[in-house]
């Protein structure tokens, strides 16, 4: 199989200074794909190009994009409690959604059978127009949107398996019944959405699925029950393309969650995802990064997520 890794060296100058969210989860992640010669020789190497405004406004409003364009410019270093911004950023944040429509174009038009981007800042809880929670602009769900403008893609499907719950990809579909946004997380927490009986509205209806999961939830009943969604999924929707919020902050010792996985689920989690893209639209497998904030071990989960993209070892 051919699996695209869409990387840049500038995703590291969106500088946060002392925060979770920063440039060194990037470097232990490069270090554990580029350790691994076997896996370093099978990707693509691809380099992205930054998003237009048209692009980024399919999802947030002009508010928000000459927001962030002047909160870069002007040298803020915040734009709310937990979201930090430098000079940088907002050039570095059109470049990370730019990641996500590369991948788009490479799955489709048969450039790559599946593609992995590694981006900073992360972008599920960018909501229409308010970027929050280390998030600047909505990276998946602007995917979501150039696959049906650009490609006349109809149907997609957001997994999002990130110990915190996608809030802004969850308000950008509530409504619209040909993204179907899908949701492990822990619950109660950060942001305080996700709830079970948040199904979606209107022409909506059904088409959000959410799996809130206690602190400490055996990583066998997680697995469980991130299978059983799919498989429901699965009996009403066949996705054109899927896109994954891979988040590697609910493995076991993320500082910021208190979920279970380990890498060896990440594998599977990500199998699964295949399995279900080859019945329906011909493999077409898109993940960008969301969380992970442990060092010590987001290279391992990240390794063993792009390593089963490229077909190591997967039975589909």
């Amino acid at each position: 199989m051919a699996t695209a890794l869409i990387d840049d060296p500038r995703f590291l100058k969106h500088d946060t200074g002392y925060h979770p969210e920063t440039y060194r989860r990037l470097e232990v992640i490069r270090a554990a794909l580029e350790g691994d010669d076997v896996l370093w020789g099978r990707l693509r190497h691809v380099e992205p190009v930054s998003a237009s405004e048209e692009d980024i406004t399919r999802c947030h409003s002009t508010e928000l994009f000459d927001f962030i364009r002047r909160a870069s410019s002007e040298g803020h270093d915040r734009v709310d409690p937990d979201t930090a911004i430098s000079p940088e950023s907002f050039g570095v944040a059109r470049l990370a959604v730019g990641a996500g429509l590369r991948a788009v174009d490479l799955v489709v038009d048969g450039g790559a059978d599946n593609a992995f981007a590694p981006v900073r800042p992360p972008g599920h809880h960018a909501r229409p127009n308010a970027a929050m929670g280390f998030c600047l602009f909505n990276n998946a769900a602007i995917a979501a949107r150039y696959a049906q403008a650009r490609y006349g893609l109809e149907r997609i499907l957001i997994a999002d398996w990130d110990v915190h719950h996608g809030n802004g990809s969850q308000e950008i579909f509530y409504t619209d019944p040909d993204v179907f946004y899908f949701s492990t997380h822990q619950f109660p927490y950060y942001p305080g959405t996700g709830r079970a009986t948040d199904a979606g509205d209107g022409a909506g209806e059904g088409a959000t699925l959410n799996v809130p999961l206690r602190s400490n939830t055996a990583a066998a009943v997680h697995r469980e029950a991130f299978t059983e969604a799919l498989r429901q999924i699965e009996e009403r929707f066949h996705p054109d393309l899927i896109i994954v919020s891979a988040g590697f902050d609910s493995r076991i010792g993320d500082p910021l969650g208190q979920l279970m996985l380990n890498d060896s689920d990440f594998s599977e989690m990500t199998k699964e995802l295949m399995g279900m893209a080859e019945r329906h639209c011909s493999g077409r497998l898109i993940a960008l990064l969301e969380g992970g904030y442990n060092l010590d071990n987001l290279g391992g989960a990240v390794h063993a997520h792009v390593q089963a993209l490229t077909g190591n070892g997967t039975d589909i």
